[in-house]
């Protein structure tokens, strides 16, 4: 039986050195649904999204305590191969970071790292994540050119198609628009629409109207504390904490 959540954490502390950035956070995330991540700068969304692929394990003074589970499995077990859970749980950044290789080398690069050889799937699985992120009509005529020559707006669709080539489960996304123009964004968000048919999506955003438009579900975060969650629309008109309610409205934040 598939199970009812695909990611989860439950009371999830986390702490770089003395610092506690994150206290006792508990949220699911069910399949195919895009939840939005908000609240003001340095409330803890960003060290959140990155608890759900351990990227934080790169930070050796941190530590995590708790349980975040993808399929019902603690990825934070002993036994858990990383390598393999970032495969299933892909992440986007900020700001766009194409490798400095073709745009043909930045999508298959994932597939090269597993030990994929097969050129002809390569290929296709290259054109499918191209067509899926939405740019393969504008760069398909130019795969062995450097993937800098981009917009950077293309340069963010090709990192998605990067993460998508190796069909991960869960993508993360991080700000994923802030970095550019509202025809780009615009583009992003439309993405987004497409890809939750397959994918779930978690994205941190901080623009208010974008997590309204492309998210199911919306977290509201602050001072490290997941203060509400909740179905978008109704986070947005009928927030239950006064929290939430005063920086929706503009209160602070």
């Amino acid at each position: 039986m598939e199970p009812e959540y695909k990611m989860s954490s439950e009371n999830l502390d986390f702490h770089y050195g003395d610092f506690k950035a994150l206290h006792n956070v508990s949220i699911y995330f069910k399949p195919c649904e895009v939840t939005a991540l908000i609240g003001p700068s340095g409330c803890g969304k960003s060290t959140f999204l990155r608890c759900l692929n351990r990227m934080n394990d790169l930070i050796p003074i941190s530590r995590v305590a708790g349980k975040v589970t993808l399929d019902g499995d603690d990825i934070y077990a002993s036994a858990v191969d990383v390598a393999m859970l970032r495969r299933k749980v892909g992440m986007v950044f900020q700001k766009p970071n194409p490798f400095p290789k073709s745009i043909f080398d930045n999508v298959a690069y994932g597939l090269w790292v597993n030990g994929i050889k097969d050129k002809a799937f390569v290929r296709e699985r290259v054109e499918e994540s191209l067509k899926q992120a939405a740019i393969w009509d504008e760069v398909k005529d130019r795969l062995q050119d450097t993937a800098l020559g981009l917009s950077g707006g293309q340069q963010q669709r090709l990192c998605i198609a990067r993460a998508l080539a190796v069909k991960p489960e869960v993508v993360l996304m991080d700000e994923p628009a802030s970095a550019l123009d509202p025809i780009a964004t615009q583009k992003i968000e439309e993405l987004i629409h497409r890809l939750k048919e397959t994918y779930t999506i978690i994205i941190v955003t901080h623009n208010m109207q974008q997590a309204a438009r492309v998210s199911d579900v919306t977290a509201f975060f602050y001072l490290g504390k997941l203060i509400e969650v909740g179905d978008t629309d109704t986070i947005f008109t009928r927030p239950k904490k006064k929290q939430t309610e005063d920086y929706i409205t503009g209160r602070f934040g």
